[in-house]
Order: C-alpha cells, then structure tokens, then sequence
C-alpha cells in the first residue's frame, strides 16, 4: 500500500512539497507523509465557463437570458448581482428584489444558472456579475445590451411620384441585436404578391448590422397610389404615403422621377425668422460689449 502511494505522489505532485520523505519503513521502503494531499488528488474549486458566459444583446420587450456556466460548483451558491447599484438580484432560486422581472433558472442537470429578465427595458443595459460563495467570492462579468431596433422608410413620409416611373421604396432596419429573419411589405395593409399579374414588382434585401430593403415598382400607376409598410420581423413597422401623378404638380419638385412637396411659405417665414434672430443676437453683443 506505502509502495502504490508513492508512485501515486511521484506521478501526480512532481514539484510539490505535500509529499516529504520521513525516514524507513518496516519494509526498507521510503515513508511518505501526506499533510496536503488526499491520496494525490489535487482539491479543485469551482470555474467559469466564460466561452458560454457571454455578453448578451436583447430586444426591448422580449425576455433576456444571462447564462452563467460554472463547473465543480459543489455545494456553493450561484448569485447576480447588478453592478449600476451593487443590488443582490437572486441568490441560488431565489429573487431578492421587488421587481419581480428577474428571475433565476436552473436546471440541477445542468451547470447553468441564467437570469431571466422579463420585459426588459433599455435602462436595463449595463453590467450584470454571477457571482459564486466562495472565500472569498469569484464572480464573472457580463454586458447585457438593450435596444430598440429602428425602422425607417428614406425619403417618408410621403412621396410624390410621377406615372410611368418605378417606386424605389428603401426600408433601412439599425439596431437590431441580429438581422430580421424576413421584412413583409404591404400595399394598403395587403401584403404585397410579388407573382401578382400586374408584374414589375419586385423586392431586394440585403441584411448585415444594418438591414436594407428596396421595394421596386416599376410603371407607376395612379392604382399604385396608397400607404405601403415595411414591417420587418423583429422590429416596428414603418408606413410611407406614396402619390403617383398623372401630370406636373404645382406645389411639387420633381428629383429623379420622384416627387416632394415643398412649402416655400415656410421656408420664407424661416428665414426671416433666422435673419431677425442673428439680428437681435448681434444688438445684444453689443449691448453687453
């Protein structure tokens, strides 16, 4: 048995002190003394999984998920804490808050510990620590992200466009935490049918960090006229006016074959008004000089 113990400490502590040499045995044999080692296995604590502990990005409204992986938990406990104001969210299965949004999961098949957060908002972006009671406690970090995606229709919200031009109708989808699976176009709340029978319509788009979507229509007719909407999957829709004119536009300017209306009152009136604002801006200079 002394013999099997040595081999043990030879092969698994090379280098280590917990093994010391105490003399003879009966059996002419070195003694070993274990004083920090039990039969040669090296005591091990609790470790992050950082490759699946990862900064999270999340939609307004839609539940997020931080997953905190530890292995060798033992019998300790997984805590979160919110870091903006040091609060204690949930200590093992329990929620030690009063908003009843955060919840810890988990599952004892598993080495995961999530916190869910129901009905995020974007006050809820910042960074939020798994935390494991040890002495002392180790935590790891993460960053949870909440935004709202934008939708936008260029050139909105209304255009003016002249018959026999095409209909170029861009729908530009930003911050969203990933592209939207597909973008529905509708034509006076219809979805539009690419394969309908008046033909010359046609949708091309490209997704990335920012997602686009052109909407072709081409021949405009005044049948055309109406509100179409980008309603992308995972963000807001968006709705432009589209005008298609049978002649020139008296109040309109025409750009390519598309048309906005222009208000040149307005635009007199506000330069008057900043001609009059520079004016008083320079008598007060000059009151105070």
């Amino acid at each position: 048995m002394t013999a099997l113990l040595a081999a043990l400490c030879a092969l698994t502590l090379v280098g280590r002190t917990g093994c010391t040499d105490n003399g003879l045995g009966g059996n002419g044999a070195s003694e070993l003394d274990y004083t920090d080692v039990e039969l040669g296995l090296a005591q091990r604590g609790p470790k992050f999984d950082v490759a699946h502990s990862k900064n999270v990005t999340a939609l307004v409204g839609k539940t997020a998920q931080l997953n905190c992986r530890v292995h060798d938990l033992g019998n300790r406990t997984v805590s979160w804490i919110r870091h903006r104001d040091i609060h204690l969210l949930t200590s093992g299965r329990m929620t030690y808050t009063s908003d009843q949004r955060f919840i810890s999961v988990h599952n004892p098949h598993t080495e995961d510990w999530i916190l869910k957060i129901r009905f995020p908002q974007r006050r809820d972006s910042g960074v939020y620590e798994c935390q494991v009671g040890t002495t002392p406690p180790i935590g790891h970090r993460m960053y949870l992200s909440v935004v709202e995606p934008l939708t936008m229709i260029l050139g909105g919200p209304e255009l003016f466009i002249n018959t026999d031009s095409t209909i170029n109708l861009t729908c530009v989808v930003q911050h969203s935490p990933e592209p939207p699976p597909t973008i529905r176009w509708t034509h006076k709340e219809e979805e539009i049918n690419y394969d309908s029978p008046r033909g010359g319509v046609s949708v091309i788009t490209e997704k990335g960090e920012t997602t686009t979507s052109h909407l072709l229509v081409q021949k405009a007719r005044p049948s055309d006229s109406g509100r179409y909407t980008c309603a992308p999957a995972n963000a807001n829709p968006k709705s432009v006016l589209v005008h298609v004119l049978s002649g020139e536009h008296p109040a309109a300017m025409q750009h390519g074959g598309q048309l906005r209306l222009q208000y040149p009152i307005s635009a007199a009136l506000l330069s008057i008004m900043v001609t009059l604002m520079g004016y008083f801006y320079k008598q007060d200079i000059r009151d105070i000089l």
